[in-house]
């Protein structure tokens, strides 16, 4: 939910800062089953100095959009950063920082001392405080219509507490928490049959929630972490990460969305009907 690296431009464009790995993955993407769940590709456009990669603005024609971001996966990190962390990765002052605030006895008496954690230290230890480790997912941020957002549930553990965000998100809209059921039912078909799903590493890819009041739609975003895997090999998605696996457990995060996102269905509904009854009720 940064806009550092955007820029918007004319004609329901968006433009990110050029990554080579992401430009790699969206131009497989295009050719590939989970098209219908990516947005857009144009190719690349040079302003300036730089070069930006040319996406479909995902936002273009809804009104006083809500949105949410889900970082999708057991891990954050790639593989590579573990082994680079023991080689002796550079420390972070800005991501100690990060940690004290959140919680000041986090680091260890020596990072204290150093004021400091390596990269891959900071994102174990936020996978660890988030749903990323239990459930395959987390919850980045929530922009409501008033363009507000919301980062407290970063700290969400349980499916539980996932559904109520969702009914918060959604504000217990029957239609929207239904739209996006289906949506995701249809991604998870998509992804048993993309030949690019079952090559690729997917670390740090967000599943991106957009609602207005008549229409939601989730949609599959940045690809700066995706890896292809060397020489034919091929992941389950579906299982946890243990070293040297490269498993992304995607589909773990993607059967806990589902299953919350019917968790909250069913209690909107019940809300719904509570609500008709009382007012049958009501002179």
């Amino acid at each position: 939910m940064s806009s550092g690296n955007f820029q918007v431009s004319k004609g329901g464009e968006v433009l990110k800062l050029y990554s080579e790995v992401e430009a790699n993955c969206l131009d497989c993407l295009m050719r590939d089953p989970l098209r219908p769940f990516v947005p857009q590709y144009h190719g690349l456009v040079t302003r300036g100095e730089l070069c930006y990669i040319r996406l479909e603005d995902l936002l273009s024609g809804l009104k006083r959009p809500v949105i949410m971001d889900c970082k999708m996966g057991v891990r954050t990190f790639q593989e590579d950063e573990l082994v680079k962390a023991r080689v002796k990765a550079p420390l972070r002052s800005d991501m100690y920082q990060k940690m004290v605030k959140m919680d000041p006895s986090a680091p260890s008496a020596e990072e204290h001392a150093q004021k400091g954690v390596t990269k891959w230290r900071y994102l174990q230890w936020r996978d660890s405080i988030s749903s990323t480790s239990t459930l395959g997912f987390r919850i980045e941020g929530i922009m409501m219509e008033d363009g507000s957002i919301q980062r407290d549930f970063r700290k969400i553990q349980t499916l539980a507490q996932v559904t109520e965000a969702l009914l918060y998100f959604t504000r217990s809209q029957l239609d929207t928490l239904r739209a996006y059921h289906s949506r995701l039912l249809a991604l998870s078909d998509a992804l048993k049959n993309s030949p690019f799903f079952r090559t690729h590493e997917v670390i740090g890819s967000s599943l991106l929630f957009v609602h207005d009041h008549s229409k939601a739609s989730v949609w599959m975003i940045d690809f700066g972490k995706t890896t292809p895997l060397p020489d034919s090999q091929e992941l389950r998605h579906n299982v946890p990460w243990s070293e040297g696996s490269r498993e992304d457990g995607y589909l773990i995060g993607l059967s806990s969305l589902v299953a919350s996102l019917a968790q909250a269905i069913s209690v909107a509904s019940w809300q719904q009907e509570e609500s008709c009854e009382e007012e049958q009720i009501s002179p």
